[in-house]
């Protein structure tokens, strides 16, 4: 089996693919062509971005990206749809769905700390990135949803926000400050109210304020935001989860992969394959031949001075090309053992791609329907 068949594989079969990699690899663009690859072998798709810059909406020619799926209609046998993530919006989601009443969900969302918390939390926007996948796969409206994450190491705090949210809402000091709304303000544990008079002193009262009606509000509701995390670890270690590595024939990018082939084997899950983007041609073929638009008819007008001089430049052009690939071709090699899935590679094209038919010429790379060449 064929590295690119490989991703046909992947595309057909798994339920998620989740695009990881350093900036600049061009890893939004792979998503957006994973995903109509889905939908070209006739699979409901959905891609989702958590990368604010919003290439992903110019990508696919809309004019902006929300977190409600947008389909986006084409000609293939499938769907496919994408979603800009609004982390602040999924938290709000979570709190009405984990509220016993709207009067609690109200109290929740118009608490300042709430507010402060969502905006500033370290982990929020990834923890809610899992969040709204686990969301997109239990709705059961999408075949395989493709998710493009930040860059690697944002992409590290992806995979891990389940988990320590799940910590952070079994942590000895949560607990503690849930205690006054348990037992009521008049029964505070000595702990509890010490707690809160150091807290008071260094940030001050109003802040304590907030923070006691925060918890307060947010009784009874720790227990599901807790099982929901677990669930969404589960599904990111689930066999029909697939990682796809993407990265750029580059010094920088590739160490970057290997950082994050190893980060993955340690959460138990192998690469299932390694994108290569934007490689150069090689020209060491079996049957190398020039350009069309360099014919013998135009060296034999040419100056043996003029032909002499064209002709080194062109060697001299050539052993530059023979060169880059080469190099390329080493930083390949040198993660290759890391991946399960094998190498996709996808060359350096023509121009940019900035809409549907660009990323339908790397989604032909990306599942073996146009050759890739060699490297």
């Amino acid at each position: 089996m064929t590295p690119s068949s490989g991703m046909l594989a992947l595309v057909k079969e798994r339920s998620i693919i989740i695009c990881c990699g350093s900036g600049g690899a061009g890893k939004t663009t792979v998503s957006a062509a994973v995903a109509l690859a889905g939908a070209r072998a006739g699979r409901d798709t959905c891609v989702v971005t958590i990368d604010p810059a919003r290439r992903l909406a110019d990508a696919l020619g809309l004019k902006h990206l929300d977190n409600t799926a947008r389909e986006i209609p084409g000609d293939w046998p499938g769907r496919l749809s994408a979603v800009m993530l609004d982390a602040k919006g999924t938290f709000d989601d979570l709190v009405h769905r984990y509220s016993e009443s709207p009067d609690q969900a109200d109290r929740i969302l118009s608490n300042r700390l709430y507010r402060n918390l969502t905006s500033a939390l370290s982990g929020t926007q990834e923890y809610m990135a899992a969040e709204k996948l686990y969301e997109l796969h239990e709705a059961g409206t999408f075949d395989l949803v493709v998710v493009d994450t930040p860059p690697t190491r944002n992409a590290l705090d992806f995979l891990d926000a389940p988990r320590r949210l799940t910590r952070f809402l079994e942590n000895r000091v949560f607990q503690l400050l849930l205690m006054p709304t348990r037992a009521s303000l008049k029964a505070v544990s000595v702990a509890a109210q010490a707690l809160l008079r150091t807290i008071s002193r260094v940030a001050g009262s109003e802040i304590v304020d907030d923070a006691v009606a925060f918890f307060r509000a947010f009784q009874g509701m720790d227990e599901g935001f807790r099982e929901r995390a677990r669930r969404v670890e589960q599904l990111l270690a689930d066999a029909g989860t697939a990682f796809v590595l993407v990265a750029a024939p580059r010094r920088d990018s590739v160490d970057e992969a290997h950082f994050f082939a190893d980060r993955l084997a340690a959460f138990g899950q192998p690469v299932a394959a390694l994108v290569v983007n934007r490689l150069h041609p090689r020209f060491d073929g079996p049957d190398p031949r020039l350009p069309e638009s360099f014919s013998d008819e135009d060296v034999s007008s040419l100056s043996p001075p003029e032909a002499a001089w064209i002709l080194a430049e062109l060697r001299r052009n050539f052993e530059e090309l023979e060169t880059l690939a080469e190099r390329e071709a080493g930083f390949v090699s040198s993660i290759q053992s890391k991946v399960d899935g094998g190498v996709v590679r996808v060359p350096f094209l023509d121009q940019d791609v900035h809409d549907l038919a660009g990323l339908a010429v790397v989604a032909r790379y990306l599942t073996g329907q146009v050759a890739s060449g060699r490297g």
